[in-house]
């Protein structure tokens, strides 16, 4: 199985940040770390990616602690030569905010990863899929896309290529 998605289509992934440290002391809601099970998820997650050959071409993360850790976890983890990106734009973000990251991804990229946050990942996969999906932490949803390039994302329906949920893989 390829991370592409068919011919003249594009693949989005979304994979929300793993469970986080609520009990951290940190100054905010931006700043909270991954707790335990957190970052077993994150690293699972890249390794699952990995062997099903899902690996994206470039992954674009929310500016928030949880949501940085679980993507450079997983990308470690699972060996992948992705590219990272962090866009401050994906954190407490509208899904019209994040269609407008994805609509400014490289033309060459064929498999975009954005990892983010709830419920914006939930309501953005039925806006695009028309599918009722819980995008739990560390699950990640892959959606092809019927647009050729990404600026063409934002008007693009999906179907969901696949769910996976880190508790599948323990």
């Amino acid at each position: 199985m390829s991370a592409h998605a068919p011919e003249s289509a594009k693949r989005l992934l979304l994979f929300r940040h793993g469970k986080s440290d609520w009990s951290a002391p940190v100054g905010g809601d931006h700043e909270r770390p991954l707790n335990k099970r957190g970052v077993r998820a994150a690293k699972r997650m890249g390794r699952v990616l990995a062997d099903t050959e899902r690996v994206p071409d470039h992954a674009i993360t929310s500016s928030a602690v949880r949501a940085r850790t679980t993507l450079e976890l997983a990308h470690d983890a699972g060996g992948w030569p992705t590219t990272l990106e962090v866009e401050p734009a994906l954190y407490d973000s509208s899904p019209s905010a994040v269609l407008e990251v994805v609509a400014r991804a490289s033309p060459d990229v064929e498999s975009l990863m954005l990892v983010g946050h709830e419920p914006t990942w939930s309501t953005l996969v039925s806006l695009l899929t028309g599918e009722e999906i819980a995008v739990k932490t560390a699950t990640v949803v892959g959606i092809d896309l019927d647009a050729d390039r990404w600026d063409r994302a934002p008007r693009a329906h999906g179907r969901t290529a696949f769910v996976l949920y880190p508790r599948d893989f323990d």
